[in-house]
């Protein structure tokens, strides 16, 4: 997945947000503020019970106690991804010692002082080292969120470079996190296939060898969460997303359901697993990727650690016949190679679903 040339992007002044906080701790700068039909308010979750994302328990999927206990957590997921296009995950079987390990070096790195970070940097037009993605102009918004991003599967998609040698263990975590994960990812997927009434192996096989990277997010307190995003709406390119809060953090996910923003609290030692643009376009529509945001709170910091999961650049993706129907269900997006998607993807800013105009059919 080939950067943008860099000479050919001019993005501005980018002010570190932890910098910012540290030197000018009640001033928002212009760049980072919002129009007022964009700016997100964090509304607390307390006001938002009847808004529950679905929870689907795996150990009823893996380990069921009767037929009747992995056919009703089937319909549970199936209902999920139809209508939220979100669900957690509990008793998902990683231990709580990996999440905890990743989660340590992730905060380790973004606590270390700006120019050790800077060794790092995200080049203008690419979505891997530390900094800020998607940005292609030089009056652009800013989102008020430090990311370090890297690719993890396959080899070929890593940056050497771009892998800290400090923390210490910050390389053996994340790798033995993202093997977690990345076996998780298969089993979703397998059982996602059965909601669907397909051969459970169908997206291992049509995956190839899948597409696995990483982002951490750092959301430092802002003293106007009223003006700012922490991360701008947009839909994810992947098949799955797998969103680990870090312990502690604030509420700051947001999911668009019937046009309202909804706040979401994760489910202590629960993942948050999203469905992206690829599982739309492979099931004609059925399961739809859901467009989010992050919002930001005055006194409270958030960490997330997201995994996006996808198939093989090589792959073709197209609606699967199963789930199309000349008369009842027509085919609502083309054919086209999931390396030009992700490449696609990657050189535009975030906006809402606006991405998966490159796959739609348009009549």
């Amino acid at each position: 997945m080939a950067p943008l040339p860099i000479s050919s992007i001019r993005i501005g002044k980018i002010d570190d947000v932890q910098e910012l906080i540290k030197s000018k701790p009640n001033k928002v700068p212009e760049r980072f503020i919002r129009e007022a039909n964009e700016r997100g308010v964090l509304v607390s979750h307390k006001t938002h019970l009847h808004h529950h994302i679905p929870v689907v328990d795996l150990s009823k999927l893996s380990k069921p106690h009767t037929h009747d206990d992995f056919l009703f957590e089937i319909l549970k997921l199936s209902q999920a991804c139809e209508d939220w296009g979100f669900f957690q995950v509990i008793n998902h079987g990683i231990e709580v010692g990996v999440v905890e390990d990743i989660e340590k070096v992730a905060k380790e790195f973004f606590e270390m002082p700006l120019e050790e970070k800077k060794k790092y940097p995200m080049e203008p037009g690419t979505v891997q080292g530390y900094g800020q993605a998607f940005i292609f102009s030089e009056d652009q918004k800013l989102d008020w969120c430090n990311m370090f991003a890297l690719g993890v599967h396959p080899p070929s998609i890593r940056n050497p470079k771009l892998w800290p040698s400090t923390p210490a263990r910050f390389s053996e975590n994340l790798e033995g996190y993202s093997k977690e994960i990345r076996k998780l990812c298969k089993r979703l997927l397998k059982y996602i296939a059965i909601s669907l009434d397909l051969k459970e192996e169908r997206f291992e096989e049509m995956f190839g060898e899948a597409v696995q990277a990483v982002r951490m997010n750092y959301y430092p307190p802002c003293s106007r969460p009223d003006l700012v995003l922490g991360l701008s709406p947009h839909s994810d390119g992947s098949a799955l997303t797998v969103l680990q809060q870090s312990k502690n953090s604030c509420v700051g996910l947001q999911i668009l359901k019937d046009n309202t923003w909804v706040s979401v609290l994760p489910l202590p030692n629960a993942l948050v697993i999203n469905i992206g643009d690829t599982i739309e376009v492979l099931t004609n529509g059925k399961y739809k990727s859901v467009e989010h945001r992050a919002v930001t709170n005055r006194e409270r910091e958030r960490l997330t650690i997201v995994t996006f999961y996808a198939p093989n650049y090589e792959v073709k993706i197209e609606p699967m016949g199963e789930l199309v129907d000349d008369e009842t269900n027509p085919c609502k997006y083309r054919s086209y190679n999931h390396g030009d998607y992700s490449y696609h993807y990657v050189s535009n800013k975030l906006q809402g679903k606006k991405s998966l105009d490159f796959a739609k059919i348009l009549n």
